[in-house]
């Protein structure tokens, strides 16, 4: 008999593997199957004639977004997968205790899988490239046989590509000098599904620039594990890092190097790398805080900028600076940004987030065309301005997000459409719920 520490050594050893996040349902055996070079993907939709077993004609780098389907971003996983499988493997060594033996024998006869059959049971909605939270059914399952039979079913494109993150997760790379790809835990049952309809990440890309290339990097990780949006906070305070080509001036002047901003192609070519991999990018434009960084460009249009040494009476952060709230060349501004950038950031996202986190109210007794920090004279004011920019955002066919306080604090009048995202406490997404919207849940108490 086995000693209880062994006992329970041998059984925690017998579930590792490296899939994350775990499935809903998990059924594997010991046996182990070998990937076999030339391995062929058959893919059909519904009642559609089968996509074919190759991949290498069709990648996210050379499908553009007027010819994206659910074939090319099906194809395009495919491709990655294959590579995932191939060349960007590992051997699980930090899975099992020093010097063991855990590898397949190399002197007996291998099982090898030679194609993964993908069944897609349902057509994809017409909102597949750009869905809202819930429209895209990403519920999946997997076998895998003892010999060496592969299915994969799911009822869209995106649940067909988190399919396939689990299938790559499932194998390992020896490490004999002969190499080889294999699996040690066939038979294998999955059946998977999201619990949150939206899993997202909050990158801040304004306080701190980051290359296209290493958000594109923080996309493939979001994808291998398995979320589905990533929060773009691209504007604030320190810097204004986005071109908007009809008013040049902000990004020439209020990005921290002339060099360090975005084009509006290396932004389309984001939203477009993380659409094939089943992350929508949704960009934030806060405001009317958390705006000094326009006053580089467009003094007259902020007021309280850089207020020192006293700056923590008008702003959460330094520089202080809000947009003014009664100014005719505000919205003005504001009309000129909108009509060039949402028509842009569209066609990849059903959502666009308005920001209005953090509202000073001391720095409007700056504002010469306010000066009142009375809730009385501001909540107009905000709500006027609200509605103006959220008109915009749903005339380009998107989705206003906004942050708690402009529902909890200033109590303004939000559409039914509009999604309220909660950072400050549980208790906020309590009452806004209670409040009758839909939330996104971010408390920073747990970052």
């Amino acid at each position: 008999m086995f000693p209880f520490p062994l006992l329970l050594l041998l059984l925690f050893a017998s579930l590792i593997s490296a899939l994350w996040p775990l499935p809903l349902a998990y059924e594997h055996g010991t046996s182990a199957v070998w990937i076999a070079n030339g391995l062929a993907f058959s893919y059909a939709i519904a009642n559609q004639t089968a996509s074919s077993s190759s991949s290498r004609n069709a990648t996210a780098s050379n499908v553009t977004l007027n010819t994206a389907s659910t074939y090319a971003i099906v194809q395009a996983a495919i491709q990655r997968a294959q590579d995932r499988l191939f060349n960007d493997n590992f051997v699980p060594w930090k899975f099992h205790p020093r010097n063991s033996d855990f590898e397949p024998a190399s002197n007996v006869s291998k099982t090898y899988i030679r194609s993964v059959t993908i069944q897609q049971n349902q057509t994809d909605s017409p909102a597949i490239l750009r869905p809202l939270a819930g429209q895209v059914n990403e519920r999946y399952t997997l076998s895998i046989t003892t010999s060496g039979v592969v299915l994969i079913t799911a009822l869209s494109s995106i649940g067909v590509l988190r399919a396939l993150e689990t299938f790559t997760q499932l194998f390992y790379k020896t490490s004999a000098s002969s190499g080889g790809v294999y699996c040690p835990y066939a038979p294998v049952r999955i059946i998977d599904a999201p619990k949150f309809a939206h899993r997202g990440l909050n990158m801040d890309v304004a306080r701190n620039y980051y290359a296209p290339s290493d958000i594109m990097h923080t996309i493939d990780a979001l994808a291998w594990n398995k979320f589905n949006r990533l929060h773009l906070h691209a504007t604030d305070a320190q810097s204004w890092p986005l071109d908007v080509p009809a008013l040049p001036n902000l990004s020439r002047k209020g990005a921290y190097r002339k060099d360090l901003s975005y084009s509006g192609r290396e932004l389309a070519q984001i939203q477009e790398y993380g659409m094939y991999r089943g992350v929508e990018v949704v960009v934030e434009i806060d405001m009317p805080g958390h705006t000094s960084a326009i006053a580089l460009a467009y003094p007259d249009l902020i007021s309280g900028y850089n207020v020192q040494p006293n700056w923590a009476n008008y702003a959460n952060e330094p520089p202080s600076g809000s947009l003014k709230l009664n100014s005719s060349a505000v919205y003005t501004f504001l009309h000129t940004l909108w009509v060039d950038l949402l028509p842009r950031l569209a066609p990849y996202s059903a959502y666009f987030h308005t920001g209005g986190d953090e509202v000073n109210a001391n720095v409007y007794k700056l504002d010469d065309t306010v000066r009142s920090n009375q809730s009385a004279i501001l909540q107009p004011l905000l709500q006027k301005f609200i509605d103006f920019n959220h008109g915009y955002v749903r005339a380009a066919g998107m989705v206003p997000i906004v942050w708690e306080e402009m529902l909890l604090d200033w109590n303004l009048t939000l559409g039914s459409d509009v999604i309220v995202q909660t950072w400050q406490s549980d208790e906020a997404l309590k009452e806004t719920v209670a409040k009758g919207h839909k939330v996104l849940a971010g408390n920073y108490n747990y970052w």
